[in-house]
């Protein structure tokens, strides 16, 4: 029986994955990798002067450097990522409230917009962040459809207030441009790339 290649490569090594994302676990698990869950409150705030791609890209770099004190070990991949959601160059964050997820899905529906999500890989004295970009374009959605997403799956920890995977994804997305994935939150075929070529 053929063994997972990436498996084989990552022997003995310990991975941490940097982040509390269900989406991110599910999508290591779904590769292969045997992991551990060590998530860090990282500040995400971010120069204003920055573009939506070097603001991810930004965010997940931090992200890392918070486990500057566990790369210091020998054999220990740490991986984190950023995703964030971007209309004509406006970034939208988390929503806060009810309120604010309504304007969000608002905003989005009936028009096309950038989900961005960058990936970073550090060891000992390494670290790699890339990212990836998809375009994704959303049907006219109907303020009850609006209403019943947001109460039913209470999307406050997701960038643009909505998830791909979820009921609102599944009616309202007409099409995309680029990885499913890369929506769901983490680049999965540049992070195995990345891996591949540690």
């Amino acid at each position: 029986m053929e063994i997972n290649p990436l498996i084989q490569k990552l022997q003995n090594k310990r991975i941490i994955l940097g982040s509390a994302s269900p989406r991110r676990k599910q999508l290591l698990e779904e590769l292969g990798l045997t992991f551990e869950i060590l998530a860090k409150n990282v500040d995400e705030s971010y120069p204003d002067h920055l573009s939506p791609t070097e603001v991810t890209e930004h965010i997940t770099l931090n992200k890392a450097k918070a486990f500057a004190d566990i790369l210091k070990e020998e054999n220990t991949i740490v991986i984190t990522g950023d995703t964030i959601v971007a209309q004509d160059h406006y970034i939208l964050g988390k929503p806060k409230n009810k309120k604010k997820a309504i304007e969000m899905l608002q905003n989005l529906s009936g028009k096309q917009h950038q989900v961005i999500s960058a990936v970073a890989i550090a060891r000992k004295n390494f670290t790699k962040v890339s990212h990836d970009t998809t375009q994704v374009f959303f049907k006219k959605l109907t303020p009850s459809e609006i209403e019943f997403y947001i109460d039913t799956f209470q999307p406050y920890d997701k960038a643009g207030a909505y998830g791909i995977q979820e009921w609102i994804g599944k009616i309202g997305i007409q099409k995309i441009e680029g990885s499913f994935y890369t929506v769901m939150g983490l680049p999965i075929h540049l992070l195995y790339k990345e891996l591949k070529n540690l």
